[in-house]
């Protein structure tokens, strides 16, 4: 299954002597908790700033919805900053999404950072016809150099080629669309908003931490009562981590939860990329148009246009 999606539009790749900044748009976080990533992002000849939302407290959030609106909202309205990186995820994002006025992001675009909770960020960007990153956070950089490697090539616009050995469960396949997704507890928490997506001609990812399996057959059946999974033209299965089981057993893996919901589909799927709540987890630009192929001996996922 093929398609012949645009992408989005992408904001200026990033260039030695950029300014980029770090705010905390949802839970809090130490400030010394970031200072390897400030490290790391300036050994890419960027010069960065940390906002005020970085180390402020409001019970579980960095800050109130005030502080972490405000600061979000100085660093999308300068001109001079190129990209805006989340500190970490957590929960707070969708409660001031929609007071965010992104005039000046139009203006002038840059790339915003995260994943997880940054999933309903992502949403808004892409409805609004631009790429953004999903990728590691400061919190989270460090933890792995090759997902560190692989957020620079992607700020700094090269082109990139993902491959990986095979998973059991994988349907066989070939697609070209715009790559979405992100948090599957994000994804459908998003459905109906201004962060909601087409997902139509896509290739979706998915990911998730910490939930039940019930509560990820729940997310499941959601995307598929809304007619999420219908016509996609792939789907990437990342990382469930930390997964939970009630007293009495479900009866299925999280894998064996989302092969259920998109049995019959004629789309690749290929599980167990890189991608989520572990160490190593794998940029993607969402709305990028890419390749995903998936063979009984491997997956590759790259940028077009490509070497066949």
């Amino acid at each position: 299954m093929l398609s012949s999606a645009e992408s989005l539009i992408a904001p200026p790749y990033l260039k030695r002597g950029d300014t980029v900044v770090i705010v905390a748009i949802a839970s809090k976080l130490k400030r010394k908790s970031i200072d390897a990533a400030v490290e790391q992002i300036e050994s890419w000849g960027l010069n960065v700033i940390v906002g005020e939302s970085v180390g402020a407290s409001d019970y579980t959030f960095s800050g109130t919805d005030e502080v972490r609106l405000r600061d979000f909202q100085v660093m999308l309205d300068d001109p001079n900053i190129r990209a805006i990186f989340s500190a970490r995820g957590g929960y707070g994002s969708s409660r001031i999404i929609d007071q965010v006025n992104f005039a000046g992001f139009m203006s002038h675009p840059k790339w915003i950072v995260g994943f997880s909770d940054i999933t309903a960020i992502h949403g808004k960007i892409q409805n609004l016809g631009f790429q953004s990153v999903h990728g590691p956070m400061p919190k989270t950089m460090s933890w792995d150099e090759k997902s560190d490697e692989h957020l620079q090539d992607i700020l700094f616009g090269k082109s990139v080629e993902y491959s990986y050995s095979t998973h059991k469960a994988n349907r066989v396949g070939k697609g070209i669309g715009q790559v979405i997704g992100g948090n599957l507890a994000l994804l459908t928490h998003s459905i109906g908003s201004s962060s909601d997506v087409n997902f139509n001609e896509k290739i979706l990812f998915i990911e998730d931490v910490g939930e039940y399996l019930y509560n990820i057959d729940r997310l499941m059946v959601q995307l598929k009562r809304a007619g999420k999974l219908s016509n996609l033209v792939g789907l990437i299965v990342g990382q469930f981590s930390d997964v939970k089981e009630n007293d009495e057993l479900f009866g299925k893996t999280a894998y064996e939860i989302v092969e259920e919901h998109v049995s019959g589909r004629n789309y690749p799927v290929a599980y167990d990329f890189p991608i989520g709540h572990t160490n190593d987890n794998w940029s993607l630009r969402c709305g990028e148009v890419m390749r995903l192929t998936v063979k009984k001996r491997g997956v590759v996922l790259q940028s077009l246009p490509f070497q066949q």
